[in-house]
């Protein structure tokens, strides 16, 4: 794509079509695969690295049973440079996971999603972020002893997942840690139905997923 749209992609705009490296089969996927085949749920991650999103796809994948059951696919993309990806899936399997790797953002700024710039003290959400708005963020998971800090957080969840940085999550630090993220339901059509992202809410929806009541009613209507 010559231009990308500046906000995220919304119900009744058609996305738009990309083509990815697929990481759990060979060859490649795009979004135009599925047209007028079947409906699919489009999700848009950051690396591997952030064990906030492997936790996301970890909860969209227990979704593809009852996803399929209404005839809903599911595609989850990931900035991961594709053999570390396929290195991470090997040992950490996900049943029926069908999944490309993006590490080139190309995905999340087609569909509209803002890799936040980080400054000093100006925020201006969803494109900047200033750095005392974000050491004020904290994340309250169950698996946090307490709410932490964004980056205390991070680092606790991944020594628990006993989760080791490489060269190639460093390199996705660098370029995309900060890339917001979310999921899009498209028809058979290639038309967008419903969309979960972390823009939505002022940063109030950083780290979340839907909830599965939500995405299944949502695969209801199609």
């Amino acid at each position: 794509m010559d231009h990308y749209p500046e906000t995220p992609l919304k119900p009744g705009d058609r996305a738009p079509d990309v083509v990815l490296d697929a990481i759990t089969r060979n060859g490649k996927i795009a979004i135009r695969d599925f047209r007028g085949q079947k409906p699919v749920l489009v999700g848009l991650f950051r690396g591997l690295q952030c064990p906030f999103c492997r936790r996301q796809i970890a909860a969209m994948s227990q979704l593809e049973g009852p996803l399929h059951e209404k005839g809903v696919e599911s595609l989850t993309v990931v900035n991961t440079p594709i053999e570390r990806a396929r290195l991470y899936f090997r040992y950490h399997p996900l049943p029926n996971l069908l999944a490309a790797s993006d590490p080139d953002r190309i995905s999340h700024r087609a569909f509209g999603l803002p890799n936040i710039e980080f400054t000093e003290s100006e925020t201006v959400w969803p494109y900047k972020i200033g750095a005392d708005k974000f050491m004020e963020m904290k994340i309250d998971l169950p698996e946090l002893p307490q709410p932490m800090g964004i980056e205390s957080a991070s680092d606790y969840l991944n020594k628990a997942d006993d989760y080791e940085i490489t060269e190639e999550d460093e390199w996705v630090i660098q370029t995309a840690n900060s890339q917001l993220v979310g999921e899009f339901l498209v028809d058979r059509d290639g038309v967008i139905r419903w969309c979960f992202t972390e823009v939505e809410g002022g940063g109030s929806k950083l780290f979340t997923h839907p909830t599965t009541s939500e995405l299944m009613s949502a695969a209801s209507q199609l």
